[in-house]
C-alpha cells in the first residue's frame, strides 16, 4: 500500500513538472525575446511556434471552411492564377527549420525612417537555415539598385551588410538564432551582446510599461503584439501629440501608455486578447445591458457600451476647412443656439447605449436600431424635437400613439424607401432607419425578458467571454450570412450579365450554398472591462470581433473599387445619353 502511495506521489510530482515546464516554456517565451531587445523599443511582433500556430490554424473552423470540396471548387480559377504553389513550398521549407520566436521589433523611429530588428529560432545547423534563407539574402542586391555587399566581423560573429539607396540590411548567425537588422546595425551588435550575456544597456523586458501590458495576455498565445503608444505617437505625429492648442486634438490617444494584443486558438475558434494601457475615461458605472430586451430570434447583431459626450474631444474646426471633422461642433453650435447644452443631454438620457441588428426571414434588408434610456422624459422631448429641426430642409412628421413620441423623416422615394424615424417614450429612445421597426422595438422593450437571450447561440456564446463591465457585443455570423446570401446571391448572379469579365476569374455559378458555409460559422462575443491600469477586451469566435471589423471594411472597400471600375463606367455612359442636360426633377 505504501509503495503504492508512493508511485502516485512520484507520478503527481512528474505531471506537474510537465505542466510547470510546458507553462513556463510557453509564458516566458516573450519575456525572453523582450530581453534581446532595447528598453526604448517603440514595439513588437512576436510568434513563439511557426509550426505550433500552423497546426493550430489547420484545426481552426476558418480552415475547415476553406477545405470545403465546393469551396475548393468555386476557388479554382482564383488560385490557378495566384501564386500559392510557390508561397506553400516555401513554407513547407520553413517548417523543417521548427522556428521558435519569431520576432520583428521597431527599435527607434528618427527623422521619419523606422529602424526593424527581426529573427528567430531553429533547429538544426546554420547550413540548413542558409538552404532556406540564403536564396533570399542572394535577392536583395539584385533588386535593389547600386546595392553593395560586404562582410565583418563582431565578437567572433560574421555580419553580412547589403547596402543601397532604400535602405541598410544586416543579417548574422548566433548559435541557434538568426537575425535581421534594418537601418540598425549597431542594435544588431547590442542584441547580439544581450544574447551572449555580455555588458549592454536595458532591455525591454526591465521596461515597467511593457510588465504591466504584458500581465495581461494569455499563458500561451500564437501571436502578440506589443507597441509603446506614447512614444510611438510622438515619433510618427509630433505636432498631432502636442498640448490641446495645437492642431487636432488628440486628448484621448495622449493618455494612451501601451497596446498590447494576443491571439490564441481554442478548440477550433479564434480568442483575441487587446489591452489599452490608459487612465478609465468616465466613471459610468457597470453595463446593464437594458437593451437586451429589444433583441429577437432574428437578431445578428446586438452591442452595449457607453457613451459620454463630455468625455469626447472632437477635433477643433479649423477656419475655412470644411469636412466631418467640424460636424461635431457645428451640431453643438445649433443646439447651443436653441438652448440645448450638453449637461442638458446628461440629464436627459443615460449613458449606457444599445445597438442591434435584425433581419427577419424574408426581409430585404435588415433592420438596425440604436437605443438609449431615458431619465427625464420632457427634457428628452426637447432635445430630439432641436435635433429634427437643425436641418432646414428636412420634414419630420410627429406623432402620438400610445404615449410614444414619434419622429419620422419624410421619404424621399429612394430605392431603398428609408424613413428615419426616432421614437421617444418615458423609458427609452429607439431611433431606426423606418417606422414599423421602430415601433416593434418600442413594445418589446415593456418586456421582462429577451427572446435573444434565451437563445442556445447567445447563451453559449456569452459563456465564452468574462463578464463585460465597459462594453459588450455578439454577432451571429451564421444568421448574417443566411440573409445576405438569399439577399446579394441573385445580384452577384445577375452582374455577370453586364461584367462578362468576372467570369475570367470566378464562376459564379460554383458559389457553395450557404448551407455549407453557416455549418463553420458561430457567433462572436466580445466583452470589455477596465482592470487596474486600462482596458481589456477578450473576443471569441470563428473569427475575433475586431478581424470581423476589419474584414467588413475590407469588403466594402473593395466593393466601391468594383462599382467604380466596372458598374459605374457602365452605367455612366447610358445616363448621359437618356438625360445629356440634367433638370430639377430627375432623380439622382
Amino acid at each position: 500500500m505504501k509503495r503504492f502511495i508512493v508511485l502516485v506521489l512520484i507520478a503527481a510530482i512528474a505531471a506537474v513538472a510537465i505542466w510547470a515546464g510546458l507553462r513556463s516554456s510557453r509564458s516566458t517565451s516573450s519575456a525572453a525575446v523582450s530581453a534581446l531587445l532595447p528598453k526604448e523599443a517603440l514595439g513588437f511582433v512576436h510568434l513563439p511556434d511557426f509550426n505550433r500556430a500552423r497546426d493550430e490554424w489547420h484545426r481552426s473552423d476558418i480552415y475547415e471552411l476553406w477545405r470545403e470540396p465546393a469551396m475548393q471548387e468555386f476557388l479554382q480559377k482564383p488560385l490557378a492564377n495566384s501564386k500559392r504553389g510557390e508561397t506553400e513550398e516555401q513554407l513547407r521549407d520553413f517548417e523543417k527549420l521548427e522556428a521558435r520566436d519569431i520576432f520583428i521589433a521597431l527599435t527607434a523611429w528618427e527623422n521619419s525612417s523606422p529602424k526593424w530588428i527581426g529573427g528567430f529560432r531553429f533547429r538544426g545547423s546554420a547550413d540548413a537555415v542558409e538552404k532556406v534563407i540564403g536564396q533570399w539574402r542572394a535577392n536583395f542586391p539584385r533588386r535593389w539598385t547600386q546595392a553593395k555587399r560586404e562582410t565583418f566581423t563582431y565578437q567572433q560573429h560574421k555580419i553580412d551588410i547589403v547596402t543601397s539607396n532604400q535602405a541598410t540590411v544586416a543579417t548574422v548567425y548566433d548559435g541557434d538564432w538568426f537575425f535581421l537588422a534594418m537601418n540598425d546595425v549597431d542594435e544588431l551588435k547590442a542584441v547580439l551582446d544581450r544574447l551572449d550575456k555580455r555588458a549592454t544597456g536595458p532591455a525591454l523586458a526591465s521596461d515597467e510599461t511593457f510588465a504591466a501590458a504584458y500581465k495581461h495576455m494569455p499563458s500561451s498565445f500564437a501571436a502578440l503584439l506589443y507597441l509603446r503608444a506614447d512614444h510611438f505617437l510622438e515619433r510618427v505625429m509630433p505636432s498631432a501629440m502636442k498640448a490641446p492648442g495645437g492642431a487636432p486634438d488628440m486628448s484621448i490617444l495622449r493618455q494612451m501608455h501601451s497596446f498590447c494584443s494576443a491571439i490564441a486558438f481554442d478548440g477550433g475558434k479564434m480568442r483575441d486578447v487587446l489591452f489599452v494601457g490608459m487612465p478609465k475615461l468616465a466613471e459610468n458605472g457597470t453595463l446593464t445591458r437594458s437593451s437586451l430586451v429589444l433583441g429577437t430570434k432574428e437578431t445578428f447583431l446586438y452591442a452595449a457600451g457607453f457613451l459620454n459626450f463630455k468625455q469626447m474631444q472632437w477635433p477643433a474646426t479649423q477656419t475655412g476647412a470644411p469636412g466631418l471633422a467640424a460636424w461635431p461642433e457645428k451640431f453643438r453650435d445649433r443646439l447651443a443656439a436653441k438652448g440645448i447644452t450638453l449637461d442638458d443631454w446628461d440629464n436627459a438620457f443615460g449613458a449606457e447605449f444599445g445597438l442591434l441588428g435584425d433581419w427577419p426571414a424574408g426581409a430585404r434588408w435588415p433592420a438596425v436600431l440604436a437605443t438609449l434610456p431615458v431619465k427625464d422624459s420632457a427634457r428628452a422631448t426637447k432635445i430630439v424635437t432641436a435635433i429634427t429641426m437643425l436641418d432646414e430642409d428636412a420634414t419630420w412628421i410627429h406623432a402620438q400613439r400610445d404615449g410614444v413620441e414619434y419622429f419620422t423623416l419624410q421619404s424621399w422615394g429612394s430605392v431603398f424607401s428609408f424613413a428615419p424615424t426616432i421614437a421617444l417614450s418615458g423609458r427609452v429612445l429607439v431611433a431606426g432607419a423606418d417606422v414599423a421597426s421602430v415601433e416593434a422595438a418600442i413594445k418589446r422593450a415593456a418586456n421582462s425578458s429577451s427572446d435573444l437571450a434565451a437563445t442556445q447561440n447567445f447563451q453559449k456564446a456569452e459563456g465564452t467571454v468574462p463578464t463585460a463591465k465597459q462594453a459588450f457585443a455578439y454577432v451571429d455570423l451564421a444568421l448574417l450570412y443566411t440573409r445576405l446570401d438569399a439577399a446579394l446571391r441573385p445580384m452577384l448572379l445577375m452582374a455577370t450579365a453586364f461584367m462578362p469579365s468576372i467570369n475570367d476569374n470566378v464562376d459564379l455559378s460554383k458559389y457553395p450554398p450557404p448551407e455549407i458555409i453557416t455549418r463553420h460559422l458561430s457567433p462572436i462575443a466580445m466583452a470589455q472591462n477596465y482592470e487596474r491600469d486600462g482596458y481589456v477586451t477578450e473576443s471569441v469566435g470563428p473569427i475575433t470581433f475586431y478581424q470581423a471589423l476589419g474584414g467588413g471594411a475590407g469588403v466594402g472597400v473593395a466593393g466601391a473599387f468594383a462599382y467604380r471600375g466596372g458598374i459605374a463606367p457602365l452605367a455612366q455612359p447610358a445616363i448621359r445619353k437618356a438625360a445629356p442636360t440634367p433638370t430639377p426633377s430627375a432623380t439622382p
